[in-house]
């Protein structure tokens, strides 16, 4: 191997060596803008990276400054040199030595729209302030929309509450101050009724409260309204309203006990109509069979009417007239002749009258 190549691998080895820190940038990771609730707070997540070596805290020192005036300082470890306009409102809260350049505004004011940029500058020493190199990351700034109103809570529900089950509502709000998180109340609520908070972040530089309500609806329930209230940082408030409908548990009697009338009722009235039949049936067959037709069942009956009453003529008739015996009868040379001339004959004897005529 000649000495050409030897100096090549010891470049080579050297490079590689070094590259860490040869290759290291000046970078910052700050969220670009953010809706920011006047009164209330907002938290700005920042992380950055340099290109020496891991410091500790104590070596490195941030400023937020204006991004166009960078001698305007909203944030720096002396307070004196901080805008009054932002003195007691401005806080970092994360370790610089873990590369956390996270900044905290509290009190927010219509004017505090930004854009704001970080600044690191590294000691010489722990004992020697003196700044060795500082950089200001100017193309990575925060600029704040001003909201002056706050944002309403959104209810998460589902549409029907059925009485006597548990029924959720979850109320939740967006934010971007996790350091004091929106307190979010409910209205009407018991002892029974279980409320759980939780708090998460849903992007980078936007949290999101919760509070999930569990209760149990009845049906004095129906058709009132239940009120979540979200209270922000700074004493601003709002509130969103839900209507509940809840949905009587299921009963059957008002199907059950008319379908069970309407069954009997077509029971008796079909037995009834099979009765009927077969009695209509019977007659019929009673009729067709046996010792004629029906004309024969007719002309029985016609003769039957006839023979109601069959004394019935005779009695219109006058009584026969009784004639005595001719022993009774008296010999007499005109007998003939009375019985000639027209009158009636009398039987004397009859009328029990004795002597001689």
């Amino acid at each position: 191997m000649d000495k050409e190549t030897r100096m090549m691998i010891f470049c080579l080895l050297l490079a590689a060596i070094s590259s860490p820190v040869l290759t290291g940038e000046w970078k910052a990771n700050v969220v670009k803008d953010l809706d920011v609730l006047v009164t209330s707070c907002v938290v700005v997540p920042c992380s950055f990276t340099h290109p020496k070596e891991r410091l500790p805290s104590s070596r490195l020192r941030g400023i937020w400054h204006r991004s166009t005036f960078r001698d305007q300082f909203i944030y720096n470890e002396d307070s004196t040199q901080i805008l009054e306009n932002f003195r007691g409102r401005t806080r970092l809260l994360g370790h610089l030595g873990q590369n956390n350049c996270t900044l905290e505004i509290t009190k927010i004011k219509d004017h505090d729209n930004g854009p704001f940029c970080f600044r690191v500058e590294l000691a010489r020493t722990e004992t020697d302030s003196s700044t060795i190199d500082k950089f200001s990351f100017v193309e990575d700034c925060v600029a704040f929309r001003m909201l002056p109103d706050p944002p309403k809570p959104t209810l998460t529900h589902p549409k029907t509450a059925i009485q006597g089950r548990p029924y959720t509502v979850t109320c939740s709000v967006t934010h971007t101050c996790p350091s004091y998180v929106p307190k979010l109340t409910w209205s009407p609520v018991t002892e029974d009724d279980v409320v759980t908070e939780v708090q998460k972040e849903i992007r980078f530089g936007y949290w999101e409260a919760q509070s999930i309500l569990t209760f149990t609806p009845e049906e004095k329930d129906d058709h009132t309204e239940v009120t979540c209230t979200a209270e922000f940082n700074g004493g601003s408030t709002s509130f969103t309203v839900l209507n509940l409908y809840v949905k009587r548990t299921e009963n059957y009697n008002h199907i059950i006990i008319p379908t069970v009338v309407a069954i009997v009722t077509a029971v008796i009235f079909a037995v009834f109509c099979i009765v009927m039949v077969k009695r209509y049936r019977g007659r019929i067959a009673e009729l067709q069979s046996g010792d004629g037709s029906m004309w024969n069942r007719l002309s029985r009956l016609s003769r039957r009417t006839k023979n109601v009453n069959p004394k019935s003529s005779a009695d219109q008739k006058l009584a026969k007239v009784r004639f005595p015996s001719p022993k009774s009868q008296p010999k007499s040379c005109n007998y003939q002749e009375d019985l000639d001339d027209g009158d009636v004959y009398m039987n004397t004897a009859d009328l029990n009258v004795y002597g001689n005529i």
